[in-house]
């Protein structure tokens, strides 16, 4: 029973997540189409927009493969599918982020030049490394957050491990214990048949005493009369 309801609690919060991911995604996908059509300013400010919500779409992801393992096998093989989706969409929507990050006149506008001797250029490359910078530090959170997320899986796994092995060897002490109990009753019956025997038995006996004692008063007495 137990079990039941933990399948169910995952299935139900796993279904949340699912919900919440798509959300998020239908915005990204948003921001990934209005990024071609902006440069400048407004473009680096939706680029920042949907790095923030694939980052949040990445922690849902991470959130969903800890969640699915406590959906019964029977279901998993069709979540799995749905998760891998996931996956795919995710990645589809990193390379196409990548890309248009990529952009560099895009991303500057009109004051981006190929001439690498003037100081606007100077500082148009200072911000697209500030730029790359960022992206590395936020795929690098993401790097972590997948880790975290398979060390957590690989503890879960472990802990159910050992609550199915902890609940068989209840299971078994509790089969001992009953057995112990029908041994014990039988004991008991036993110890009772026996007391009942030696009641009986006493009472013949004393009977019998009583008998001889009354035979020889009775021989005794006629000898003498």
């Amino acid at each position: 029973m137990a079990n039941s309801l933990d399948a169910d609690a995952g299935s139900e919060l796993f279904s949340s997540y699912e919900a919440e991911l798509k959300l998020v995604q239908a915005d990204l996908n948003q921001k990934l189409d209005q990024i071609p059509e902006l440069s400048g300013e407004p473009r680096k400010s939706v680029v920042r927009l949907a790095e923030r919500s694939l980052e949040e779409a990445s922690e849902l992801v991470g959130q969903m493969r800890i969640e699915k393992q406590n959906i019964p096998s029977s279901n998993r093989s069709r979540i799995n599918q749905r998760f891998r989706n996931f996956e795919s969409d995710i990645d589809s929507s990193k390379r196409k982020l990548k890309d248009l990050s990529s952009d560099r006149k895009a991303l500057f506008g009109s004051r981006y030049t190929d001439d690498p001797n003037t100081d606007e250029q100077l500082e148009q490359r200072q911000q697209l490394l500030s730029g790359t910078d960022r992206l590395d530090r936020s795929s690098q959170r993401l790097r972590d957050s997948q880790r975290i997320a398979n060390e957590t899986e690989d503890i879960g796994r472990g802990t159910l491990a050992d609550l199915h092995l902890q609940r068989e060897q209840i299971q078994h002490t509790r089969m001992t214990l009953l057995e112990s109990e029908g041994y014990v009753d039988r004991s008991v019956k036993t110890l009772r048949g026996m007391a009942r025997r030696m009641a009986t038995n006493r009472i013949i006996t004393v009977a019998i005493i009583t008998v001889l004692v009354l035979l020889i008063i009775a021989v005794i007495y006629s000898k003498f009369h």
